[in-house]
């Protein structure tokens, strides 16, 4: 079933905590759609008036916020063995090349990198978990969370639901390319990833001494 298709039979009440939920799991470093169904829900909220838009976006932004501090707490107690951990159990998401782009940004930005990371499709994943490894301060993670947070999940209900008041009844014909544009920006977004994993993949193999054997 379409996903806007199953969220018009559920109750607003749900599609509240389902949004917080999913969005929480995803920024605690759980790989899910919080984009796609945070996009859905509100183009639904757009053509159905039981959805406030509002409680959505909080919702959506409380989820962030909390999933994001609650990676943070398990990285900053888990350190590297989580890292080694996450990238048996999702390789795609925690390579080594992954991490290693991400350590880049945190090294380059700071906090930024968490503000600036909930943009992109896989840093949303793992800025938390990965900034507590990092030991960023918890103070500096905090405001770049609520910030990145609120500004992305807030944001991204705002505008997506006055593109559905405004564009009602051509959406309601072609409701389907507001999910087709958020596929797009995130596959966009991975394969931007996936090639700076790449090539810090490959220079810090570049760097790696070449182990001599030892002469008899």
């Amino acid at each position: 079933m379409h996903v806007q298709e199953w969220l018009e039979t559920v109750p607003a009440v749900s599609i509240y905590l389902l949004v917080g939920l999913v969005i929480g799991l995803e920024s605690l470093g759980i790989p899910l759609p919080g984009e796609i169904i945070l996009v859905s829900s509100a183009l639904l909220a757009s053509q159905h008036g039981d959805i406030n838009p509002v409680v959505l976006g909080a919702c959506a932004s409380a989820g962030a916020v909390i999933g994001d501090s609650i990676g943070y707490a398990i990285g900053r107690k888990g350190g590297r063995p989580l890292l080694a951990w996450l990238g048996k159990k999702f390789p795609k998401h925690f390579s080594e090349g992954h991490i290693a782009t991400a350590e880049r940004s945190f090294e380059k930005w700071g906090m930024w990198a968490v503000f600036f990371g909930r943009f992109v499709a896989l840093l949303r994943i793992f800025a938390g978990p990965l900034a507590g490894v990092l030991r960023m301060p918890y103070w500096k993670f905090l405001i770049a969370n609520v910030l990145g947070g609120i500004i992305w999940a807030g944001g991204t209900t705002a505008v997506i639901y006055y593109v559905g008041v405004v564009a009602e009844s051509w959406l309601k014909r072609f409701s389907w390319l507001g999910l087709v544009a958020a596929v797009l920006i995130g596959l966009a977004s991975m394969l931007v990833v996936k090639r700076k994993a790449k090539k810090a993949t490959a220079e810090k193999q570049a760097a790696e001494p070449e182990v001599v054997p030892a002469a008899d």
